[in-house]
């Protein structure tokens, strides 16, 4: 059970400062600061958080690392579907915690949605956000297996690798779908954008659940046979 509440704590910190951040600062095309600001916010949460849950739970507050560490052999089914139910709950309830803060403080959400993904980056096109969410969590995931794997060596390291990772994967996935790359942080926000009466984002979200899974997939395979290749 400690897992669990690792996990739901952990997700909702990553919803309330990346996210967070996201919606003070802005992150239209115009704002470069507001990139880089989010990006540094998604990256060094999981830092911080890495070094403050990951000894309790692996710190993955992600169902898409959870997927890629099932598949890998790193966790039971029971405790997969633990880890996604809790993260859904933090995210949400990080999500409602940025929604009472800025509707009592009288602040702009300059993302209009709590921080939700869209798929204006991409013309609209879900085919070109489900490749741009695919390739990014590929690519973080591959990392975060990689650099967690006992024959790394990476040791303390591990966390600071992981949340650099987040952040340049942020830095080319903000201007095209806001950078998912976790479904719990997607469908967390947009559900609470929908009930404050923005549908859009809802409609929109199974980009954002399907792309980060079927890339953890990908990576998790792709990693079992590098590893298990011979030289």
């Amino acid at each position: 059970m400690k897992k669990y509440v690792a996990e739901f704590i952990g997700t909702m910190v990553l919803v309330i400062l990346g996210c967070g951040t996201a919606m003070l600062v802005g992150c239209d095309a115009a704002n470069g600061s507001g990139y880089l600001l989010t990006a540094l916010a998604f990256g060094l949460t999981i830092v911080a958080m890495a070094y403050s849950i990951g000894n309790i739970s692996g710190c993955h507050i992600n169902p898409a690392v959870s997927l890629g560490v099932l598949i890998s052999g790193g966790m039971s089914g029971k405790d997969f579907c633990g880890y996604v139910v809790s993260q859904c709950l933090g995210a949400f309830a990080g999500s409602g915690i940025l929604a009472l803060i800025f509707k009592l403080g009288g602040v702009t959400d300059k993302t209009g949605g709590f921080g939700t993904n869209g798929l204006a980056g991409v013309g609209g096109s879900a085919v070109a956000g489900l490749i741009v969410e695919i390739v990014l969590t590929c690519i973080f995931v591959l990392a975060i297996l990689g650099v967690t794997s006992s024959k790394a060596g990476h040791g303390s390291f591990g966390g600071l690798v992981i949340g650099l990772t987040l952040v340049v994967v942020h830095i080319l996935g903000i201007g095209l779908t806001g950078t998912s790359v976790n479904p719990a942080r997607s469908l967390g926000p947009a559900i609470v954008a929908a009930i404050s009466g923005n549908t859009a984002a809802i409609a929109q979200v199974w980009v954002f659940i399907v792309g980060p899974l079927v890339g953890a997939a990908i990576a998790a395979f792709v990693y079992k046979f590098l590893e298990n290749s011979k030289n």
